[in-house]
């Protein structure tokens, strides 16, 4: 890890309509870390990741990729600056292939880096080489992540977030997904991760921070979240 701060989100306001949904969100995640969000169902992870690639924007506050603010653009600007998003409906496009899936989400990360092909992609995700020509909307609920998570590294980003990843799949899939996570955290690609599921997350990530009601309300590393009962029970209800 090279302790280049990649991604830093400060004093982040969102509201929908007239109501506020997010009260002066801030953390940051430096090149190789790996961000747990973690909180409850409603506590505003979903739309943390929303203010972050644009589709929430932010009233108040920045949004910062490696020190350029990024709030203000459009969320395909700030995908071109470096920002992958895996979203919790993973919108694939089930008339399409595997492949194509693939194909389509093609181009190089900020600078003309290309840290990811089409065949590291399916040397890191071999169930979907075994499957390239079949179409999307064909593919299980587990596939279909790995699928979306796979589409958006083909466009090289420097940090990418993964919304609630492990939602509405079996266990047996959930350790799957874990595990190709961690995967791709030991190969240092720099991670934020929203999930309800903190057993989830204790072996993925680095760091954590818990939002509840909007507010971040605990930010450390996952062995001290891990050795805290008292934010685990009042705000995770572990």
């Amino acid at each position: 890890m090279s302790g280049a701060e990649i991604l830093r989100v400060e004093d982040v306001d969102v509201f929908y309509g007239a109501s506020q949904i997010l009260f002066g969100v801030s953390f940051a995640v430096e090149k190789g870390q790996s961000l747990a969000l973690l909180g409850r169902n409603g506590a505003g992870k979903s739309t943390t990741m929303k203010s972050i690639i644009g589709i929430a924007p932010a009233r108040r506050g920045t949004v910062s990729v490696r020190g350029t603010p990024v709030q203000k653009f459009t969320p395909d600007r700030i995908a071109r600056e470096g920002v992958g998003f895996v979203p919790e409906d993973r919108q694939i496009f089930p008339e399409h292939s595997v492949d194509d899936n693939l194909r389509i989400a093609i181009k190089p990360g900020v600078g003309g880096r290309i840290d990811w092909t089409l065949e590291k992609i399916y040397d890191v995700f071999p169930i979907l080489a075994s499957m390239r020509g079949r179409m999307g909307g064909r593919l299980s609920g587990g596939e279909q992540q790995m699928l979306t998570i796979a589409r958006t590294l083909m466009g090289n980003p420097d940090v990418v977030l993964l919304d609630e990843p492990s939602e509405g799949l079996a266990p047996i899939i959930v350790e799957k997904i874990g595990e190709l996570i961690q995967r791709l955290r030991d190969m240092g690609t720099t991670l934020i991760v929203a999930e309800q599921n903190m057993h989830f997350c204790l072996d993925i990530a680095s760091h954590a921070a818990v939002i509840d009601k909007g507010h971040i309300v605990y930010r450390g590393s996952i062995d001290e979240l891990r050795a805290n009962d008292e934010v685990k029970r009042r705000y995770l209800a572990v």
